[in-house]
């Protein structure tokens, strides 16, 4: 024991190993080398229309076990995506269910110059809770006596473009006035989905991909192509978005891979 009181540990002293920073630094330096391409992975952040969901999860896992990166996804009504996007909300990537929401996203300058093309095309159907038997989409067409008291599910009419296609058909038929009173209107497509396959609303307006990845309900009928404006999915990146992950993801979209997928949920893929 020291002169001064202090007590010494009798158990020899342990010099550290030097370089011990540096071994974690090539240790995560390692990891980063196992990602695809040799590149650290990166996070894109995707707001696309609700009708989306099934395929777009699909290329999103897809792309993330090929790439490394992280796809975190935001699914809703392609006008409230429009609105968040417009002020400001953190998207990478934006995917609208119609080219007028697009539009008005360009016109703001919140879409990158260059990086916006058509993705996918879509149909519009008319569905009903369970089995029904198929009818002829036309202006002959007594939707109001299918109907009797029962609801129409469909997404808004002026805002979501799934319900604005519907109504537009509707108009053109010459259908609309008499089922009006009887519409249910949703936040969007999904929604109107939703109701039908649950046997809320007896019948809705959907787009024919909704439909095909909903096995509760069934299609009677296909709307006539030129009784609403084409459904086109444009695709593009938002100003400010990740770079390049942005670029590989939304050429992963229109690419083979992509567009694969896309045809496997009942979308018409659009080439670049």
């Amino acid at each position: 024991m020291p002169r001064d009181g202090t007590q010494v540990d009798p158990r020899p002293h342990r010099r550290r190993r030097p370089g011990g920073a540096r071994r974690i630094a090539l240790y995560l330096a390692g990891l980063v080398a196992l990602l695809p391409g040799g590149a650290a992975a990166g996070q894109i952040t995707v707001f696309a229309a609700a009708s989306l969901k099934t395929a777009l999860d699909e290329i999103a896992a897809d792309f993330e076990e090929e790439t490394g990166h992280r796809v975190l996804r935001s699914f809703a009504g392609t006008s409230v995506l429009a609105r968040q996007i417009e002020q400001g909300a953190p998207a990478d990537v934006f995917i609208s269910a119609n080219p007028d929401w697009m539009d008005h996203l360009e016109a703001r300058g919140r879409i990158a110059e260059g990086t916006r093309r058509d993705l996918v095309a879509n149909t519009l159907v008319l569905i009903t809770h369970g089995e029904g038997a198929p009818v002829e989409i036309g202006p002959g067409l007594d939707l109001s006596g299918m109907l009797g008291s029962r609801p129409l599910a469909l997404a808004m009419v002026e805002a979501v473009p799934g319900g604005i296609y519907g109504k537009a058909a509707l108009v053109n038929l010459g259908l609309w006035e008499a089922v009006a009173q009887r519409v249910v209107q949703t936040d969007n497509v999904r929604s109107a989905l939703a109701l039908v396959a649950l046997g809320e609303a007896l019948l809705g307006i959907v787009y024919a991909t909704d439909a095909h990845a909903e096995p509760r309900v069934s299609v009677l009928g296909r709307f006539p192509a030129d009784s609403h404006p084409p459904i086109l999915y444009p695709a593009a990146a938002v100003v400010g978005a990740a770079q390049p992950e942005t670029d590989e993801f939304l050429a992963y979209l229109s690419g083979e891979a992509g567009r694969a997928v896309f045809a496997r949920n009942g979308f018409t893929p659009i080439g670049e």
